[in-house]
């Protein structure tokens, strides 16, 4: 059985007009009170959950084909360390990246 991958692009500075219905929804909630909502379904989330918390598990980027040029020793390195050299370049230069960003 094959899937079906269906695909659709939001352009969130130009969305479509929301509908009476969907504004009064959203006009109902606005209104309600803090304390209106009921949160029995929903655990709290203690100090030991934050502690084990990852930023990210479940994000996972876009790949771009480019094209690099990468001095010949280096790329041999790379290479004799086996397979997934690509992904050993991608690593390399997302730790860079999250180091410069702190």
């Amino acid at each position: 059985m094959s899937k079906k991958i269906v695909k659709q692009e939001v352009d969130l500075a130009n969305l479509p007009p929301l509908s009476d219905k969907q504004k009064a929804e959203l006009a109902a909630l606005a209104a309600r009170a803090e304390g209106d909502v009921d949160y029995g379904d929903i655990p709290a989330l203690t100090a030991e959950f934050w502690k084990n918390a990852e930023r990210g598990k479940f994000y996972k980027p876009t790949k771009t084909s480019t094209t690099v040029r990468i001095d010949s020793d280096v790329l041999a390195w790379l290479r004799s360390q086996g397979k997934g050299y690509q992904s050993r370049i991608n690593a390399i230069l997302r730790r860079e990246m999250l180091e410069s960003l702190k």
